[in-house]
């Protein structure tokens, strides 16, 4: 029998070539993106520096000059303050504010108008838009006064205003806080107690705590220079029921207020009484709850 070749017996085969690992190749070109690069151009570093915030001048109201040439200004004065720029409506603001110092009646006309815009900008998160509207608000107090509470039309859009330097002055950040302070203190200065007071008594149940502390400054403020007459006016029972409800408020400053509103209106309500101690603690049972009455009878003892 014829033996096989031994190279036919065993069949050979052929090894399959090894797959090569794709080797992406880089673009000679070096203005031409590599593809599937990430470009970080336009997120912020937070190894870098933030870019500074256009300058805004805060100036102070005996710094500001009238206006040249005022009565054309104000033509345009309300488009420019609906500019999207708000760097053009800072420097609208400012023009609000020269107008209110030295040319206010041609303020006057659209003073509703402004007053909005300001409620805007304060909501605004830019701070220098929101810091440059409140000093906006301090100077129209100032010019305008008991204006801004009898006409009707003004005087809702005032009450947007006292909400939000409200807010403000209850906020973290320092500047705009204390900007909003001197806002509300103006507001105080420049406007019958009397009348400023109807606004503000809701506050004293507003659900933020912070608002009704600052409200209640604003108050024990009015009460502060208010004559019995006043008080006598908006009313005896309600002013110490507002100093009892501020009492048993959770924030100091609350409670503060509230022992300045009461310690006013017992000098107001003793004035013309011998037996002080004893006239104010006949008022004070004639007209709360015994707890209460006892509360502010003590409170008014430790000033």
């Amino acid at each position: 029998m014829a033996l096989r070749p031994l190279d036919n017996a065993l069949q050979v085969i052929p090894e399959r070539p090894k797959k090569l690992a794709k080797i992406a190749t880089l673009t000679k070109n070096p203005n031409q993106k590599i593809q599937n690069q990430t470009d970080f151009s336009g997120l912020n570093d937070e190894n870098k520096p933030p870019l500074p915030e256009a300058a805004v001048d805060y100036l102070p109201s005996d710094k500001l000059e009238a206006l040249a040439n005022p009565d054309l200004k104000i033509q345009d004065l309300a488009l420019r303050l609906d500019s999207k720029d708000w760097l053009k409506v800072c420097e609208s603001l400012n023009d609000v504010r020269r107008f209110t110092l030295f040319h206010s009646t041609l303020l006057e006309p659209i003073l509703k108008k402004v007053l909005l815009v300001m409620v805007k900008a304060m909501k605004n998160p830019r701070s220098a838009l929101c810091k440059t509207s409140i000093m906006a608000s301090s100077d129209i107090f100032k010019a305008f006064g008991n204006k801004l509470l009898i006409e009707s039309e003004i005087s809702d859009a005032f009450d947007q205003v006292l909400l939000q330097l409200l807010l403000k002055a209850s906020q973290d950040k320092k500047f705009v806080c204390e900007e909003a302070d001197r806002a509300l203190k103006e507001m105080v200065g420049s406007m019958t107690p009397l009348l400023l007071l109807k606004r503000l008594q809701s506050y004293v149940k507003h659900s933020n705590p912070r608002v009704r502390a600052k409200a209640a400054i604003s108050i024990s403020e009015c009460f502060s220079i208010m004559e019995l007459e006043g008080m006598t006016e908006f009313g005896l029972v309600p002013s110490i029921q507002t100093a009892v409800d501020l009492l048993n408020d959770r924030l100091p400053e609350a409670r503060e207020s509230a022992r300045r509103i009461a310690v006013c209106l017992y000098e107001a309500v003793t004035a013309k009484e011998e037996q002080k101690q004893e006239a104010w603690q006949s008022f004070c049972c004639s007209n709360l709850s015994a707890i209460h009455a006892q509360s502010m009878v003590k409170l008014v003892s430790s000033h």
